[in-house]
């Protein structure tokens, strides 16, 4: 499978076409792990591996040139979502589709936030 998704919190997940995402941005062949996650594990994930002591609401980790994992805090994410004035839905996209940029070598800048508005118009979550 090219991509497994596991859920580490409670509550359910949005319902959103990761696979259809995934292929369009990292193809089919891109074999990649999308994990929710809570509070303890993207704190110690942040800071073991950026050196950063808060807790984000998306990590991505490059693992090989086709094969990576994108981390999506549920309750950071809710709470950012506001702050970005964007339906919680529509903002678990949007960091999905950051966390797949980044995978791709997209650095934060004008090219990236481009990138990331065309692909939430396509996918209608903007």
């Amino acid at each position: 499978m090219a991509l497994s998704i596991l859920k580490r919190t409670k509550g359910p997940l949005v319902r959103l076409p990761f696979e259809l995402m995934k292929n369009k941005v990292l193809g089919p062949k891109y074999e990649l792990s999308l994990v929710f996650s809570g509070d303890t594990l993207t704190r110690r994930l942040n800071k073991e591996y950026r050196g950063k002591d808060y807790v984000p609401n998306v990590l991505t980790f490059p693992l090989d040139s086709d094969e990576g994992e994108i981390f999506i805090n549920p309750n950071i994410s809710k709470r950012d979502a506001k702050k970005f004035e964007m339906g919680y839905k529509n903002f678990i996209g949007y960091l999905f589709i950051h966390g797949m940029l980044h995978l791709k070598g997209y650095k934060h800048g004008s090219t990236m936030n481009k990138q990331e508005r065309t692909l939430l118009k396509h996918f209608n979550l903007s």
